[in-house]
């Protein structure tokens, strides 16, 4: 009789242990899954934030004063005018090329980099050889703790 108890005592030994590891385990992916949202959350609003401050700028360097209804004045090459800083950007395409680093309180490094690129008004993912009434803004967020970088994208119009 000490024989079978002795093997219902290991085998309940056994049991105990495997569902003791399948739990630490299922803990662990929740708890990886709730740290991976924060950081996807946080890169979500790093990425909507940037747009929203580009929203508030001037199409173009030349419709900063009045507007215009020919594209062949606008700005041919996207990116700062000369000696402009991040501080002065004052139009949308200022932010061609842009990229700053950001640290958040769950998790550090996160990188926004932002393109801009003038495109087709009746296909917005096709760019255009030269200016339009409309700019692709694309802005990145990526970071060691992201999968996969998150991108976000805004047409802007002056029509």
């Amino acid at each position: 009789m000490g024989g079978v108890q002795s093997m219902l005592a290991l085998c309940g030994l056994a049991l105990l242990s495997l569902t003791s590891l399948r739990f630490n385990s299922s803990v662990m992916e929740r708890t990886t899954s709730e740290v991976e949202n924060k950081v996807y959350l946080t890169a979500f609003s790093l990425a909507d934030d940037m747009i929203e401050e580009i929203k508030t700028k001037a199409f173009d360097e030349v419709t900063l004063k009045f507007p215009t209804t020919n594209a062949n004045n606008l700005t041919a090459s996207l990116g700062p005018e000369s000696g402009e800083t991040y501080t002065t950007f004052d139009d949308v395409d200022d932010f061609q090329g842009y990229t700053r680093s950001v640290n958040a309180p769950h998790a550090e490094n996160y990188s926004i980099s932002t393109t801009v690129q003038y495109v087709d008004g009746n296909n917005p993912d096709q760019p255009a050889g030269a200016p339009t009434f409309y700019k692709k803004v694309t802005v990145t967020v990526s970071s060691p703790y992201l999968r996969y970088p998150v991108n976000l994208s805004f047409i802007f119009t002056l029509k």
